[in-house]
């Protein structure tokens, strides 16, 4: 076994023992097929972005002043833009705009854990729009032009899980958080193997930073229930294998069985 192999092992154990059920080999098989390739693309570069957004608005709402929402805000106006601008997006004016975080953010003092939650939401926001970078670039060096694309129903349906009062809420939202990360670092690892060799080393390099967002989302949700959250793991982790394992009639990076995969099952 080589150390690329053995680090992915290393990475997926963990991954593999807190996910419900495996990615079916049917969504292997069509997301392998060069057709798809533009959708897998875009679709991954919606998933940066959201992911991004996610991060941004939990910070936003529970850990910061309003001086430092603003600052958030622009920090991602630029890939906002690029992403809704319509027919009216530039890729040359998007890398013109876009700048890291202008002023450093200042913790509310009513949320105990807002330093913690600000350090590691702000850690995966550079990540994630760094990678939604090179998703871009990848799609350029091809071109392949950014688009539209409506979302799937993974996250939604995720969402449906959330309790609605707090902290409730937030413990659950960075539970389906730690979900959405593994799902992404366990199909990241499994498609990785069928893909040309740019894309391929691509996808490898990005295990170790969605396996430790996976782990930072979790530990947060552990450190503000202030309690064993076992219980809400295993009830997010049983909508996320359901959405995973059912027939799903649109391909996207986290969509369910392609529905010809079951019809010809």
């Amino acid at each position: 076994m080589d150390n690329t192999q053995q680090m992915i092992n290393t990475l997926l154990k963990p991954i593999n023992q807190f996910l419900q059920c495996e990615t079916p080999d049917g969504w292997i098989e069509e997301a392998r097929q060069p057709e798809n390739l533009t959708a897998l693309l875009v679709d991954h570069c919606n998933c940066e972005l959201k992911a991004s957004q996610t991060a941004m608005f939990m910070v936003r709402k529970y850990a910061v002043d309003k001086a430092s929402g603003a600052a958030l805000m622009a920090w991602a106006k630029p890939y906002e833009d690029f992403v809704y601008g319509g027919n009216e997006r530039s890729a040359t004016d998007f890398h013109s705009k876009k700048n890291g975080l202008l002023a450093p953010l200042t913790p509310r003092s009513d949320f105990a854990h807002g330093s913690e939650l600000i350090d590691k939401m702000v850690r995966l926001i550079k990540e994630e729009f760094h990678h939604f970078e090179q998703v871009l670039e990848i799609m350029d060096k091809r071109d392949i032009a950014y688009h539209n694309l409506h979302a799937g129903r993974y996250a939604k349906g995720l969402m449906k899980a959330v309790r609605t009062h707090e902290p409730a809420t937030l413990i659950d939202k960075l539970i389906v958080g730690a979900y959405i990360e593994a799902r992404s670092c366990e199909r990241f690892a499994k498609l990785a193997p069928y893909l040309d060799p740019e894309l391929r080393k691509f996808y490898i390099s990005l295990l170790r930073s969605e396996a430790r967002h996976y782990q930072d989302y979790l530990t947060l949700a552990e450190k503000i229930a202030g309690k064993n959250i076992a219980d809400r793991i295993r009830i997010i982790g049983e909508k996320e294998a359901e959405l995973i394992l059912a027939p799903d009639d649109t391909f996207r990076f986290h969509s369910g069985v392609p529905v010809m995969a079951v019809c010809s099952a």
